[in-house]
């Protein structure tokens, strides 16, 4: 019987995978969101260990997935979802670590535009530098929800980053020196991903850690103490 999947890494069938899929980076991330925030949710796909559950919140449709670490993983699933299963928005709900003092810990910082040292737009071949951005429909619905749910939120640019132990010592305070606000690894490959598809895409961060003062949350924090920031997702799926 032949292999009806779209892909190799991804067991779902399209029918399985809803329109708006969040997408932590931790797959356990995306059981726990499965489990505690969605009615009648069903585990579509295990390749990998990259679970992804499709459920329900409130009247929406809604898939969870994860998406791993760093742009090339994030690419291939987010491409995936995007071209091959009809996907129309992706809502990347991730952790990063503050760059600035408007970013504090626990705070839900919304990813407008995302700064990268990544290579990753080589590969559109474009005559100049891409500047990856959020939909501003997205951008707009998070800050307006925050708002309304008493949530604390800051918009601005982040940077994705290719390298979590760079060699250079003084690298996130170049990028401090600009006003980006926190570093992640994931946003700009979505953001161009969804830009060449025609989709939609919005990167939401809980700040988990400072890399200038070394202040952090534990990973079983990181992994259910986002609460906030899956609620306001949810809320703008």
């Amino acid at each position: 019987m032949p292999n009806l999947t779209p892909t190799p890494h991804n067991a779902a069938l399209p029918e399985d995978i809803a329109k708006t899929v969040l997408m932590p980076g931790d797959p356990l991330r995306a059981k726990f969101i499965a489990e505690n925030f969605l009615s009648d949710a069903v585990c579509v796909n295990t390749v990998r260990n990259m679970l992804a559950f499709t459920g329900n919140y409130q009247d929406k449709r809604v898939t969870v997935m994860g998406g791993g670490m760093g742009m090339p993983s994030v690419g291939i699933y987010t491409y995936e979802l995007f071209n091959f299963y009809g996907v129309e928005k992706i809502i990347r709900v991730g952790s990063a670590g503050t760059l600035s003092e408007k970013a504090a810990l626990r705070s839900v910082v919304i990813g407008v535009g995302a700064c990268t040292d990544s290579n990753y737009a080589h590969q559109f071949q474009l005559p100049g530098t891409f500047a990856p951005i959020a939909d501003f429909d997205l951008a707009r619905a998070a800050v307006e929800t925050g708002e309304r749910l008493g949530i604390k939120t800051v918009a601005g640019n982040i940077l994705s980053s290719d390298v979590f132990y760079s060699d250079d010592s003084e690298s996130t305070r170049k990028w401090q020196k600009m006003g980006v606000l926190a570093v992640e690894m994931e946003a700009a490959a979505l953001y161009m991903n969804a830009a060449r598809a025609g989709k939609k895409a919005l990167c939401l961060l809980t700040i988990s850690d400072s890399p200038t003062s070394g202040e952090a949350l534990s990973a079983e924090e990181r992994q259910n103490s986002f609460t906030d920031m899956i609620k306001l997702a949810l809320e703008i799926a």
